[in-house]
């Protein structure tokens, strides 16, 4: 059997509360949310998933989403222990979110989740074909 390692998550769901940017005592940038992702089936339910982002994938999540945002997050599971003040022995798993990507157009999102700033968006202006009658210049 061959040695097989895969750690991959794509997630999409809303944001559950307003991203908070943190910095690390070494000037890191850190953030920590969680994203609501419906299940499917006939029993609506809802799980909520703690995220992680490390640098510049934190600023732009802190900086474009908010509350209520649509967002597809791309990542790896991650899980962790420590011993908390009364030393007992703690565990968290999380998505550490290597990208993270719009998924709201800028008209459906909830207002004020661009945060103030709308991301740099390039429109293309409509392609022009001339028709072609005779197939005797086409290259195929």
């Amino acid at each position: 059997m061959a040695n097989f390692n895969l750690n991959k998550v794509i997630l999409g769901g809303r944001m559950t509360a307003d991203p908070e940017l943190k910095q690390t005592p070494q000037g890191v940038s850190v953030t920590s949310f969680s994203v609501a992702v419906n299940r499917r089936g006939k029993d609506a339910q809802t799980d909520f998933i703690n995220c992680v982002a490390w640098r510049q994938t934190a600023e732009f999540i802190c900086k474009f989403f908010k509350k209520g945002s649509s967002i597809c997050i791309s990542g790896s599971v991650q899980t962790r222990t420590w011993n908390d003040q009364q030393n007992n022995k703690r565990y968290a798993t999380e998505i550490v979110a290597d990208e993270a990507f719009f998924v709201d157009a800028k008209a459906d999102a909830p207002a004020g989740s661009f945060g103030g700033e709308a991301p740099a968006f390039q429109t293309q202006e409509t392609a022009r074909f001339e028709e072609v009658t005779g197939d005797d210049d086409l290259p195929f």
